[in-house]
């Protein structure tokens, strides 16, 4: 019968690697933990004890313990033995090694395994900066950060070997502990599945929950998408929001990431006519999540590479600040075209930036930061020499520069309409030419009037 490492920890058959154990000339075993060194708290796990053939008795030794813990027959193949573990616990965490001692003499104690429990405290999150998809070539960041004040974040990758790394935390601004994890130049080795996790120094081997999971994908060099918003890129809270990826290049499907989120949406592409492919992404009601900067990628079903990415697309979340703003034109809202022409967005309320937004438009809104005058914070829209072009209705909006992408309630719209220019023979200088001549032309008029009527009362007076 296999015995269980609880009972015969209980019973105090266990040893300290501080107990000096004298290596003889047989060669070392190997130790490992199935199904793995991290152990899910509640869950079973078993360390193998491997040896050599032979007639030998197995021995585990646990950091901080006193006495061995032996197994006396090995498993039928007779080179190694079995320590199971039911229900992992903080008490089972800690470093390991085992040796074997055979009528040869004992070998070297095996390498040391660190048996590590998750799942002890509340899980930290993960997020890549500024995307989980990465250029060929490129960088990013991944970041580890919790309200917990941790000592060390753990971001560990999935895969055939599976790697780890281990940074101490920053105090975040925010009362936040993080550890940001470099990862670049990017290849396609570098897509996988990465998680992370938290723990406190005096206890290395007790973590938190893992994050969710966060795909790190690497983008090659194939034509980029375009990504549009039928809305425009300033949506109100409450509204129905989607976001349209498209391309000339007939891809199979379209991803979309959120500038440092998490998630990474994905959708088969359709093809509405030929020469093009798309995928819309439904977002469902804008709420201030979803304020941020979007990229989108095309993908081939036979290539694991993305394309590069799509221009990116600020959505800014309106309403969500009640301030109150004024949105006025100084020369008045109808002006001709080739003026200079300046709004004037004003607010009572302590912002510190300013947008200017025009109806039907697709290019993200004109930003300045603010200006304080009598009391009043205001931003000043320069528009130069207008053109027909500039007609239209326009709002401003304040917001602050931590949260740059909610915005507060817009202010009443303001309709500028743009006249044509006058004819070239209407400038200011033509119009000053005609009417000095108009005035030399009326100054002969008179005289010559003058010399009839002078005239004309001579020959009268000699008839009389």
């Amino acid at each position: 019968m296999t015995p269980t490492l609880p009972a015969l920890l209980c019973l105090g058959l266990s040893v300290g690697l501080g107990t000096q154990v004298q290596a003889g000339t047989l060669p070392k075993p190997t130790l490992w933990a199935e199904p793995g060194p991290l152990v899910t708290r509640g869950s079973p796990v078993t360390i193998w004890c491997q040896g050599t053939l032979g007639d030998q008795k197995f021995h585990l030794v646990k950091e901080g313990r006193q006495t061995p813990w032996d197994r006396l027959s090995p498993l039928e193949a007779g080179d190694k033995a079995k320590f199971s573990i039911p229900y992992m616990t903080q008490v089972y965490a800690g470093r390991y090694r085992c040796y074997y001692i055979s009528p040869s003499g004992r070998s070297e104690p095996s390498d040391t395994l660190e048996l590590v429990v998750t799942g002890a405290h509340r899980k930290p999150a993960l997020s890549a900066l500024p995307s989980p998809v990465v250029a060929s070539g490129g960088n990013v960041t991944l970041q580890c950060g919790s309200q917990d004040r941790y000592d060390r974040f753990i971001l560990t990758k999935e895969g055939e070997h599976k790697s780890s790394w281990t940074l101490d935390t920053q105090q975040h601004p925010n009362r936040q502990t993080r550890a940001l994890f470099p990862v670049g130049p990017v290849t396609p080795s570098h897509r996988g599945t990465f998680r992370c996790y938290g723990y406190f120094r005096d206890k290395p081997q007790v973590w938190s929950h893992p994050s969710d999971p966060l795909e790190l994908l690497v983008s090659g060099g194939s034509g980029k998408p375009s990504l549009l918003t039928p809305q425009g890129p300033v949506v109100a809270s409450g509204q129905s929001l989607t976001l349209q990826c498209r391309s000339a290049i007939s891809y199979d499907r379209f991803a979309l990431a959120k500038e440092g989120a998490r998630v990474l949406r994905q959708r088969p592409a359709r093809q509405p006519q030929a020469g093009l492919s798309q995928a819309h992404f439904r977002l469902g009601q804008v709420s201030g999540l979803h304020g941020g900067r979007y990229r989108c990628y095309g993908g081939h079903n036979l290539s694991s590479l993305w394309s590069a990415p799509s221009d990116p697309l600020d959505i800014l979340v309106a309403g969500w600040f009640p301030a109150t703003l004024s949105l006025s034109v100084q020369l008045g809202p109808s002006v001709a075209a080739g003026q200079n022409v300046t709004l004037l967005c004003q607010s009572w309320s302590p912002m510190d930036t300013f947008l200017l937004s025009k109806e039907g438009v697709v290019h993200p809104p004109l930003r300045i930061g603010l200006q304080h005058r009598a009391g009043q914070n205001q931003a000043q829209f320069s528009m130069g020499p207008v053109i027909l072009a500039h007609g239209g209705t326009y709002r401003c909006y304040s917001s602050l520069s931590r949260d740059p992408y909610l915005l507060s309630q817009p202010s009443d719209p303001l309709e500028l309409m743009v006249s044509a220019s006058p004819p070239e023979d209407y400038t200011v200088e033509n119009l000053v030419r005609m009417a000095v001549a108009a005035l030399i032309l009326l100054g002969l008029g008179i005289l010559l009037f003058q010399a009839r009527h002078g005239h004309g009362g001579t020959q009268d007076a000699a008839r009389s």
